[in-house]
């Protein structure tokens, strides 16, 4: 596989010789209108200017910078790294191409190496203040990471679980929200569970007020999802009954209000209402809390009308960087955390619907020959591995061209129409949805209608100004596209609040 460097669309030298004045002045023109679109938060336009003015005058390492901060914004961080390195390369004394490098490794936690750049950011500009902050912050994650590394140990039989004791947190007379029967729901009558509808209508009233569910509730919700996800295979058959509808939703981020809007919208989960929400529910969003203990409610009511996949964002590195592990243990523990962690680890990776239709958070593989059985067959219980199957399931990208390459996140691949096409063929089905990015218009349909991208979280990170979407399904699979606008959330509480320092990176 070629490196992400040799995939850059320039060369390490310009072939067509000297830049002509007129050349340098159109590109400091099309830079200038770069930086505009870049205020506005119209990045892959202000991508499009930078190539334009790097295609001009190739030379000079601002550019680059310039447009790795624009790929930084849309999550290519690859295609940054890239860059950065080419202005490093270019002009050796170009603090800020250390710097966008070391953003770039951080967002995709490779946290040594983006500790280095720091140091040369530092050593190189002393009086940047921004530079000293990241850099102690990085430093203190370097820390943190070799002493877990340090204490872990091989305990692989046990579980958080084992920890809990549910019996020991009381429940305070003071406490006026929602309640589970605390009957077990062993000793209940049969086809009886300890949650109902009345519950989870209270719960969700009592998170749109911003307050916060008893543990004992919290933890009991988790626990009993984690038990039906850990009871799945990898990969699970969804067969829709006729009268009943499934609803496929992308990322929603911890934005809870506009996830709300989607049944507000569409209905809330039912026996005839199903919904299946493809991965990366949490982090960026500073309601993750309350979006995922929704969806686990949902998912212990209604196992059979809710399905969950994992996203990338549902591992612990993600979650460290991007605020989720900072949002549980502000509103309830590290034991909480740890306890998502596990329940993260036994999410399914991939649906099938109606034997037809494969539904993954990221994409497909490095190779033609994965059969549904591989995927089946994957063990997931586990923080998903940088390469390899469960990897390229939760990071790939399709693109426009045939083939494949390196993936522009710097991690798994981009995978052309005819991989598609072929993988399709090889499995007897008719296409894949996907989730992972975000799009304009909420959805995108590529590689010539077989391949479909659904984004859930509208305005994503208060700052994208992109509509969300969701895709009906029918049980003789027919498809329909459903968009839908942001809407006001507690002005108090912005997205990223949660995670590291490094979220002014706007990432």
């Amino acid at each position: 596989m070629t490196s992400l460097k040799a995939a850059s669309p320039e060369d390490l030298a310009d072939p067509r010789g000297p830049v002509t004045p007129e050349q340098t002045q159109k590109a400091e023109e099309l830079k200038a209108d770069a930086n505009k679109y870049f205020k506005e938060c119209k990045y892959n336009d202000a991508i499009r200017l930078y190539t334009e003015a790097i295609e001009l005058n190739p030379t000079l390492a601002a550019y680059y910078c310039n447009r790795a901060f624009a790929y930084i914004k849309t999550e290519a961080f690859g295609y940054a790294i890239a860059d950065a390195e080419k202005a490093i390369e270019l002009d050796p004394s170009f603090v800020k191409g250390y710097y966008r490098r070391a953003t770039a490794n951080m967002a995709l936690c490779n946290f040594k190496a983006s500790l280095r750049d720091y140091r040369t950011v530092v050593k190189r500009a002393p009086g940047f203040a921004d530079g000293r902050k990241k850099l102690a912050e990085c430093e203190k994650i370097v820390r943190r990471v070799e002493f877990e590394k340090a204490i872990e140990f091989d305990d692989t039989e046990r579980s958080i679980v084992d920890q809990i004791n549910l019996e020991a947190m009381s429940i305070d007379d003071s406490y006026d929200g929602p309640r589970l029967s605390q009957t077990p729901e062993a000793a209940l009558p049969t086809a009886t569970k300890a949650i109902d509808v009345s519950f989870v209508d209270g719960m969700v009233a009592w998170f749109k007020d911003q307050k916060k569910l008893h543990k004992r509730y919290a933890y009991q919700i988790v626990m009993a999802a984690k038990d039906i996800f850990t009871a799945l295979p990898s990969l699970v058959d969804i067969q829709i009954p006729q009268g009943v509808r499934l609803t496929i939703c992308g990322d929603v981020h911890g934005q809870f209000f506009d996830f709300l809007n989607i049944f507000e919208l569409n209905g809330r989960p039912s026996p005839t209402n199903w919904y299946l929400f493809n991965g990366d529910f949490v982090d960026r969003g500073s309601f993750s809390v309350e979006v995922i203990l929704t969806l686990l409610a949902y998912k212990w009511l209604y196992p059979e009308a809710v399905h969950l996949a994992r996203g990338n964002h549902e591992s612990t590195n993600m979650n460290k960087m991007y605020g989720f592990e900072g949002e549980v243990k502000s509103k309830f523990s590290d034991m909480m955390f740890k306890l998502f962690t596990e329940t993260f680890n036994a999410l399914p990776l991939a649906h099938v619907v109606q034997d037809k239709i494969l539904v993954v958070h990221g994409g497909l593989f490095s190779r033609d020959d994965v059969t549904l059985d591989e995927i089946r067959a994957i063990n997931r219980f586990s923080q998903p591995p940088t390469s390899g199957l469960m990897c390229e399931l939760l990071w790939s990208d399709p693109k426009p061209t045939p083939g494949r390459q390196p993936s522009k996140r710097g991690t798994a691949i981009e995978f052309g129409p005819d991989v598609t096409e072929a993988f399709l063929k090889h499995n007897d089905l008719d296409m894949v949805i996907r989730s992972h990015e975000v799009k304009d218009g909420g959805y995108s349909i590529d590689h010539n209608g077989k391949c479909v991208t659904v984004f859930s979280a509208p305005n994503y990170c208060d700052t994208m100004t992109n509509l969300g979407a969701y895709i009906h399904v029918t049980a003789d699979c027919e498809l329909s596209y459903h968009t839908f606008k942001a809407v006001p959330h507690p002005a108090n509480v912005k997205a990223m609040q949660y995670a590291s320092q490094f979220n002014s990176f706007g990432i």
